[in-house]
């Protein structure tokens, strides 16, 4: 309360002092429109101008302070003073001028033409003078202070010389918290180089980068380019990676249009920058049609996938969110999350095991959901080479009871979450994924659930996932470890992931495989490179680049789609569905039926698997 009396106080102070130099100016105003159309000679006025001056005083004191009023003139923060203010500025004099020459006829005075002119010129220019001279000496003395106290002063270059980027360099020179110095600036605008922006000069396009990084001693980088695609982004981030310097951006183009435009908005450059295509977009709209007001169940629903699933389903109104998993870890805190950021939803969190029938039988008598997100997998390549039978286990056996209890208790919709490493499998995970996928398209054949598999490749910042290895071993000095320099992998970003399971879903008719266009695949000796740039060091000096020699099962490339499928476009570009293969279902079940016996009795599988899955490839030494 008495910060709050404080803060009027001052206001009511600051008003105050402003009105008084408003009348101030007011009364220099006549008399200089009066000096200076006499020639800047007193004696040469004559009295009946003088008299009518005296006046009109009286009555321009009072209407400008009142239409300084109107025109909000005692309100703004003339500090950040700008284009606005100084309009508002000069529609405040024309209207006293104008109020002015009205009062001149009432009274009768008689004051000469040019008067008027001269009276609103000399008051434009006194009232921003008034206003602007706190914001002109604020940046005087922030680029005095810049000139003499460079010590612990980040020298930044500033890419994009648009809105984006005037935006920046403005809060840098406003702002007293902001320990920075814009030096230079890059645009791709052949126009703008050689010019300056706010003073401080465009050193050329993308080309120029790391000259001017030397040029200038630049510390910092300051990607200012909210509307650059995904490629240009990529090939602009890699030549800044080389450079050593501290890299931020903003984080996209809405901020622009939001006006969100700041230092506080930025953030540090992620390796998904570096993927070099555009991000998935989905329609939002599809999506909440079909999951608003529905009971949804997400098995695994505490793991990287999983939790991101629960997270878009919380906020598209579910009628419950039932989560299932067997980590309580996660479980709990994929709970206390949701429970914190959405209060009215009606949340149940289950420790559960997707290969326990009675238990998923229970569950799904008790909760009745009507759409399933089946992310329970075991999915480490090389720990499930080492322990095949329990990928079976759980991938597999686990799809199948959960798929079973389902189409058992009349579920809407079922999408089980694939991979493309589920293609032309050369190891154990994949090959279990690819049977995962066969499980459903026979349930779909049978049942009136509508059945179908999402597949894509790594996924970036999950659990287990390279980025998360590589930033660990950087942190701990390195090395950083590749398996081999010409493997290469297709990313995506875990919310892309997500959206493209429940756009999916959406598009769900039964039977199909979904596959996302990913772009090209990226070398993963590239990424790790660039990782170790984007952490400020050098590849080789500082950190490491170590070869480990592929692991187990691991394959050079993915594939999304087997050479027997083909491709169908959907109304999302970047969602395309594969045909499923046909096979024999009766033989396909005596399979599976041989391949559970095997698995349970903890016998070697890895043949048996081959059997259902042809293209599975394995080396008969690992066994």
């Amino acid at each position: 309360m008495k910060k709050t009396r404080k803060i009027n106080k001052m206001m009511l102070n600051r008003m105050i002092v402003l009105s008084i130099l408003d009348i101030l100016s007011v009364l220099l105003a006549i008399f200089l429109a009066l000096y200076i159309r006499f020639d800047f000679q007193i004696s040469m006025m004559p009295a009946q101008y003088i008299e009518g001056a005296v006046k009109l005083s009286a009555i321009a004191i009072f209407t400008t302070l009142v239409l300084y009023w109107i025109w909000r003139l005692y309100k703004s923060v003339w500090r950040y003073a700008s284009a606005n203010e100084l309009i508002n500025i000069f529609g405040a004099v024309c209207m006293e001028t104008i109020a002015i020459y009205i009062s001149n006829s009432l009274l009768m005075t008689h004051m000469p033409r040019s008067f008027f002119i001269l009276f609103a010129f000399s008051l434009f220019i006194e009232t921003c003078g008034i206003r602007f001279s706190y914001r002109i000496v604020r940046m005087a003395n922030a680029k005095r202070q810049n000139f003499f106290n460079t010590k612990g002063t980040a020298r930044v270059m500033i890419i994009g010389a648009g809105a984006a980027g005037n935006a920046i360099l403005k809060e840098i020179e406003t702002s007293q918290y902001v320990i920075m110095r814009v030096v230079c600036l890059i645009d791709d605008n052949p126009g703008c180089h050689g010019k300056l922006l706010r003073g401080i000069p465009i050193a050329g396009g993308r080309d120029k980068i790391q000259d001017a990084v030397r040029e200038y001693q630049v510390d910092d980088i300051i990607l200012a380019m909210p509307s650059a695609n995904g490629k240009d982004l990529k090939k602009i981030l890699t030549i800044c990676s080389e450079t050593g310097c501290q890299l931020q951006m903003l984080p996209g183009m809405y901020q622009l249009i939001n006006g969100e435009v700041t230092v506080s908005q930025l953030r540090e450059v992620q390796i998904e920058d570096l993927l070099g295509r555009e991000s998935i977009k989905v329609d939002l709209n599809q999506i909440i049609g079909y999951v608003s007001g529905k009971r949804v169940l997400v098995t695994g629903g505490g793991g990287s996938i999983g939790s991101e699933l629960c997270r878009q389903i919380a906020g598209h109104t579910p009628a419950e969110l039932i989560i299932v998993d067997i980590y309580e870890n996660n479980a709990y805190a994929i709970q206390q999350e949701l429970l914190r950021k959405y209060p009215n939803l009606k949340l149940t969190v289950l420790i559960a095991s997707v290969r326990n029938t009675n238990r998923l039988e229970d569950i799904f008598e008790k909760y009745q959901p009507q759409i399933i997100y089946h992310a329970a997998a075991h999915k480490h390549v090389p720990l499930m080479e080492e322990s095949p039978n329990e990928a079976i286990k759980n991938n597999v056996f686990g799809t199948y009871k959960t798929a079973q209890a389902a189409s058992k208790y009349h579920a809407e919709k079922f999408v089980l979450i694939s991979t493309d490493k589920a293609v032309n499998p050369t190891n154990i995970m994949g090959a279990s994924k690819r049977i995962c996928e066969m499980v459903i398209q026979m349930f779909n054949n049978h049942s009136e659930t509508c059945f179908v598999a999402v597949r894509f490749g790594n996924v970036l910042g999950s659990n287990g996932s390279v980025i998360p290895l590589f930033k660990k071993q950087i942190e701990e000095g390195g090395p950083v470890t590749v398996t081999h320099p010409d493997i290469i992998r297709y990313f995506m970003t875990i919310p892309e992931a997500v959206s493209l399971v429940l756009q999916a879903g959406a598009f769900a008719r039964g039977g199909e495989i979904f596959v996302l266009d990913m772009g090209e695949p990226v070398k993963i000796v590239d990424l790790a490179a660039n990782l170790i740039k984007l952490s400020g060091y050098k590849v080789g000096e500082d950190i490491e680049i170590k070869f480990t020699g592929l692991r187990p099962g691991e394959k050079m490339y993915e594939e999304l789609l087997m050479n027997e499928e083909g491709l169908q476009k959907t109304s999302n570009e970047m969602i395309y569905i594969g045909k499923p293969i046909e096979y024999d279902e009766e033989l396909f079940k005596q399979h599976l039926d041989r391949l559970q016996e095997l698995a349970e009795q903890e016998k070697n599988i890895k043949e048996a698997v081959k059997s259902i899955v042809p293209t599975y490839e394995y080396k008969k030494k690992e066994e």
